[in-house]
């Protein structure tokens, strides 16, 4: 349980934000950051279980049937991730109190900073495939949110549009490669994936699920070719930037190879894949970062560079490439959040981020220069700072890697080449922006910023001091716990020191020092080459190709959205002919061995008043009484034939249905137009007419191919189990309030709010209310028979019996709540037609909303009853007692579930039919005598 605090107050936190809106700037901020601190507390406090090897599991179950559960799982990786996650997180909190002005919504921002959070914190703590995939796709909408939340801009909205779209195709992706991969190892969790690495690896749908997989984790880590979402998402407030896209969105795909690192690698193809499209990201980046003026464009490639970088890692395959990895991960989280912190602070103070008009801040901002230049040496490999370390560890991978046989020596050169330009676009950002002259064309002075603005950007430029100096003492061992879970394994053995002694890594870092050194003092030659090459406008590239995507889209909507039912139901009758016809051509006889039933006078007598219904009811569609009436008859018959296959149950119920549906028709004939359409052409009929026959064969062929083949249902279970589970004799109602209780519950609340949207629909809608009928007849003068009221004021009392007759008997016997409540509802409704509105809102004035409302707190009380005593939602419970009189009986709890079944459906029905009702009655035009 306490595992699922760790994400469960962050989840909660949510909600602090908006529920401290009306307190300061900074109280919201305090309540903002109470629940993930105590979330980090937590996972501080389990940091000697985690750092000893336990994998620490939290089960729920979500879907016992199909085996899902939701798992929450904390192992060292997660334990490195969710660290930082909730860390800079809190870092972050306090950043945007003082970075976001008093015009932005910091109430706003905050709530969906943290549910980023959570969403972020779901993914590296799920340990079920389905589950961490719900969070992959919460962390594309709450970033969308986000990119877009000075949504007045353009450039936000396009941002945000384009990292959504990216983004959420990859998750499609994903999920596709989850479902394989579930359906491969016949498990959805985490654990039993992760021990299956030879099932996978050695099945055809290999090459697809890694495909698939890798899609998904390249678009959300802005790998190549996906990675131009990235710098286009810069339009987001800088604390945005500082925590997305350094430290936690843009991470998510790496963590993801990490996490199926054990089980998806060790062929040739992840090889290939994962470290080309590393490769070519890292170099792609290191390149355009140094030609980009914007301070946060320069960091947005940058970070693409080094996204590449440990991408690369992971898919160089060995063992001490992956925790270079785990390595970089950390030390590229502390030095790009607090440099993406730093180039907020400058745009905070000198109102700009271009470079070429930042110029010798040092001497206007000394402290947020120093740690903005050490933050940049550390992202430069600069010895004694913690980027040094890793990208040691990088360079000497590159060198004991064989991936391209003889030719392997050129990953380690391009290696280093992507060092120097890393070193040469860090250097272009401590020169550019804090020497280099004076300032020029700013709006307003630099200067310091407020104190505690500067004090994430100080806390983790002096980590990335320490483990520069300290490595063991501050990341040994976290490091370790983090490999163990990625590598599925025992650690080799490594060391991360300063200094290793002059060597072939130590010698390509100082190529990569000198060369960029170099490469930044001659780069106007680089800015002239750069000049001449076609310049793209990914953002408005992207948004043609989008339109054009839309209106491709639109046009086959319009093509098959044409407005004509008759169209839709050609189609969709089409899909089905395809669809089920063609299976059925590969049965060699339709019939399956099964021996038919005895056909009686009565059946063929039964079928053929349903088929001369249905018949009639199409035939006579333009006299609307008479074709309401064969409709009816086509009801009526069904019932009977429910009733002749021992189905009294369904039989009350679809009895019951057809009178409602009856009344409601009628109730509609009122406002339809009296003239019905033109017919069809004849070459439209008999295409229709050719349509329904082939559907009539498929339909026909396949019932009869399945009712004479033996199959096995689950109705012995529930025959079985209904009087010792349930406490009754009636199967079908026992079902309905015990055995699948929430499904109905479901259905009665779907009901309620079904008959809340008609009734709003229904309200004050302007519909024509004809004089006359259609062949011109005024309507009577006599507005309520006096025959029709006397009849129904009798029964009245007499369905309100049978009702509550039907209701009572239901668990033991045909019958129950919902029948009861429909026929109680056509009394009601009877007396309406009988005798008006007004006659019977005068005696029965009730709101039915609140009868909808009754019904289902009844039944939502009652399942939470049982909770009370340790039972699951829903369960029923039942006796027998001895009472003086009546004798022994029996008592359930399910007969109150099934009095909030009788209630919803008394309310819901009375509230569309009586309120549709009204509609014919109030403001009812006058007719003029006819001459």
């Amino acid at each position: 349980m306490t595992l699922l605090w760790i994400l469960l107050l962050p989840m909660l936190g949510t909600f602090a934000p908006i529920l401290s809106a009306k307190t300061s700037r900074s109280a919201c901020a305090l309540f903002t950051a109470i629940p993930p601190a105590l979330a980090l507390a937590i996972l501080v406090s389990l940091t000697g279980e985690v750092f000893s090897g336990e994998v620490l599991r939290f089960t729920l179950e979500w879907v016992p049937l199909l085996g899902l559960e939701v798992v929450i799982r904390l192992d060292g990786l997660a334990y490195l991730f969710s660290l930082l996650i909730l860390g800079i997180g809190l870092l972050i909190i306090l950043y945007a109190r003082y970075y976001l002005s008093t015009q932005d919504s910091l109430p706003r921002f905050y709530a969906y900073l943290i549910l980023f959070m959570t969403a972020m914190l779901g993914i590296v703590l799920s340990g079920n495939l389905l589950q961490l995939w719900v969070f992959w796709e919460l962390t594309s909408i709450s970033s969308f949110l986000l990119i877009s939340f000075w949504w007045q801009q353009t450039e936000a909205r396009q941002g945000a549009r384009m990292a959504l779209t990216v983004t959420g195709a990859g998750g499609l992706a994903l999920l596709a490669a989850f479902i394989l991969i579930g359906q491969v190892v016949g498990s959805y969790d985490l654990d039993l994936v992760l021990a299956s690495k030879d099932i996978i690896l050695q099945h055809h749908l290999y090459p697809l699920m890694l495909v698939l997989f890798l899609i998904g984790c390249f678009t959300k880590s802005a790998q190549f070719p996906f990675h131009f979402w990235l710098p286009n998402a810069m339009a987001a407030p800088t604390p945005v930037s500082a925590y997305l896209h350094s430290a936690t969105m843009v991470k998510a795909g790496i963590f993801l190879l990490a996490r199926f690192y054990p089980v998806m690698s060790g062929t040739e193809l992840w090889f290939v894949i994962v470290s080309v499209t590393g490769l070519i990201t890292l170099l792609i980046g290191a390149y355009l970062a140094l030609f980009k003026h914007d301070l946060k464009g320069l960091l947005a490639y940058s970070t693409i560079s080094h996204l590449g970088l440990i991408t690369m890692l992971f898919g160089i395959g060995s063992d001490l490439a992956a925790i270079a990895g785990i390595f970089h991960i950390i030390n590229h989280a502390t030095f790009k959040a607090s440099l993406f912190m730093a180039a907020g602070i400058i745009d905070h103070e000198a109102g700009s981020r271009d470079m070429r008009k930042l110029n010798g801040l040092w001497h206007f901002m000394p402290i947020t220069a120093t740690l903005a230049m050490v933050a940049a040496a550390a992202m430069a490999g600069v010895p004694l700072l913690n980027g040094f370390l890793s990208k040691e560890m990088f360079f000497t991978e590159t060198i004991h890697q064989h991936l391209l046989g003889s030719l392997s020596w050129v990953i380690p050169v391009l290696a280093t080449v992507a060092g120097i330009f890393s070193v040469a676009y860090s250097m272009r950002f401590i020169h550019d922006v804090f020497f280099n002259g004076q300032p020029k064309g700013l709006t307003k002075t630099p200067k310091e910023p407020p104190r505690y603005m500067r004090v994430p950007v100080e806390v983790l430029v002096a980590l990335c001091i320490l483990v520069g100096i300290f490595p063991a003492y501050f990341v040994q061992d976290i490091l370790n716990a983090a490999a163990v879970a990625v590598l599925g394994g025992p650690v080799p053995e490594y060391s991360i020191a300063i200094w290793h002694g002059f060597n072939l890594p130590l010698l390509m870092s100082a190529l990569a020092l000198i060369g960029g050194t170099i490469i930044y003092v001659n780069r106007k030659h680089l800015f002239d080459f750069q000049h001449t090459l076609p310049g793209i406008d990914v953002l408005q590239s992207f948004e043609l190709y989008l339109a054009k995507f839309i209106r491709g889209c639109n046009a086959v909507y319009v093509w098959l959205d044409n407005g004509s039912m008759q169209r839709y139901m050609k189609l969709l009758l089409l899909c089905f002919v395809v669809l089920a016809g063609v299976p059925l051509l590969q049965l060699d006889t339709l019939w399956g061995g099964r021996t038919e039933l005895q056909v009686g006078a009565v059946d063929i007598t039964g079928a053929a008043l349903l088929m001369m219904g249905a018949f009639a009811t199409t035939v006579l569609h333009r006299y609307r009484l008479v074709a309401l009436l064969m409709i009816s008859v086509v009801g009526l018959i069904v019932s009977i034939a429910f009733i002749r296959f021992s189905a009294p149950d369904l039989a009350l119920t679809q009895f019951s249905v057809e009178v409602v549906t009856i009344i409601l028709l009628m109730l509609a004939l009122f406002f339809l137009p009296h003239k019905t359409p033109k017919q069809s052409s004849a070459r439209r009929v008999l295409s229709d007419v050719g349509i329904a026959s082939m559907v009539g064969v498929i339909v026909g062929s396949l019932s009869y191919a399945l009712m004479t083949r033996p199959f096995s249902t689950i109705s012995d279970f529930f025959i079985a189990n209904a009087k010792t589970g349930g406490g009754g004799t009636n199967v079908v109602n026992v079902i309905l309030v015990d055995f699948r209780g929430f499904d109905t519950l479901g259905e009665i609340t779907v009901l309620g709010i079904a008959a809340l949207g008609i009734f709003k629909l229904l309200t004050r809608i302007p519909l024509f209310k004809p004089s006359s009928d259609g062949d011109g007849r005024p309507w009577s003068t006599e507005r309520h028979s006096l025959l029709l009221a006397t009849v129904s004021q009798g029964l009245l009392p007499l369905a309100l019996m049978v009702s509550v007759f039907i209701f009572f008997r239901g668990h033991n016997l045909p019958g129950g709540g919902f029948i009861a409540g429909l026929v109680t509802a056509v009394a009601i409704i009877l007396q309406y037609i009988a005798h008006g509105v007004d006659w019977v809102k005068t005696r029965m004035d009730v709101e039915y909303q609140r009868v909808i409302a009754i019904g289902l707190t009844i039944a939502l009380v009652t399942g939470i009853g049982s909770m009370l005593f340790n039972r699951p939602f829903l369960t029923s419970w039942f006796d027998y007692y001895h009472i003086p009189i009546l004798g022994e009986i029996e008592l359930a709890s399910a007969i109150a579930f099934d009095l909030g079944v009788y209630i919803t459906v008394v309310g819901a029905t009375l509230l569309i039919l009586a309120n549709l009702g009204k509609m014919t009655t109030s403001h009812r035009p006058v007719h003029k005598e006819t001459i």
